[in-house]
């Protein structure tokens, strides 16, 4: 962000590879995982543990990182941790996934992280079809940030704003955590690709 150097600036993706999953039935609500054999240099290991596993209490990062993220669904709070704090350094409401949609829970790490993100409407019958682009700006459902975290064949969840903040305290998502854009550039200013991200039931 303006003025930082490029050591501490964390990795971009380039905002043309975000894709939203819109088939019904579909998790996720960010850029598609890659078709086989297409091009990911940019993309980072999988998440340590796949979604759908529960997370536990004891799934603080091991190697007790600086800064972390506790997503709590059934509180809709995203906690800001750093330092190993007993209490967040900050914490704010979330939207998070329908019934059918569910936001994973488990433990994953930052896969991705996009300005600016521009939103694609895909085709229901084909994940890769590309039906509509939407470039950023005041109604791109994704807001002023895109931060992946698990993603399989055809979808990616991630943490991302939202121009409908009122939707905020509901499961309304397609799995992804929305926030308000203030908000979730305060988070995407403090982690980088590789951060911890625990999602609590």
């Amino acid at each position: 962000m303006g003025g930082e150097d490029s050591h501490s600036s964390p990795p971009i993706i380039t905002a043309g590879l975000l894709s939203i999953i819109v088939a019904s039935g579909l998790i996720g609500c960010g850029p598609m995982a890659p078709k086989p054999n297409r091009d990911v240099a940019t993309r980072v290991a999988e998440p340590t543990r796949v979604a759908g596993t529960a997370a536990t209490e004891d799934a603080v990062p091991s190697e007790y990182a600086s800064t972390y993220l506790v997503l709590r669904l059934k509180e809709r709070r995203l906690d800001l941790m750093k330092n190993d704090a007993a209490t967040p350094a900050a914490s704010f409401p979330i939207a998070v996934g329908k019934p059918g949609q569910e936001t994973p829970t488990g433990r994953f790490q930052v896969e991705e992280m996009i300005e600016h993100p521009d939103f694609d409407k895909i085709d229901p019958n084909d994940r890769w079809h590309v039906l509509k682009r939407m470039p950023p700006g005041p109604e791109n459902p994704l807001g002023e940030r895109w931060i992946g975290f698990a993603h399989g064949y055809g979808w990616t969840v991630g943490i991302h704003g939202t121009p409908q903040p009122r939707l905020l305290g509901q499961a309304v998502s397609g799995g992804c955590i929305r926030m308000r854009n203030v908000d979730v550039i305060r988070v995407y200013e403090s982690v980088k690709v590789g951060t911890p991200v625990i999602v609590h039931p």
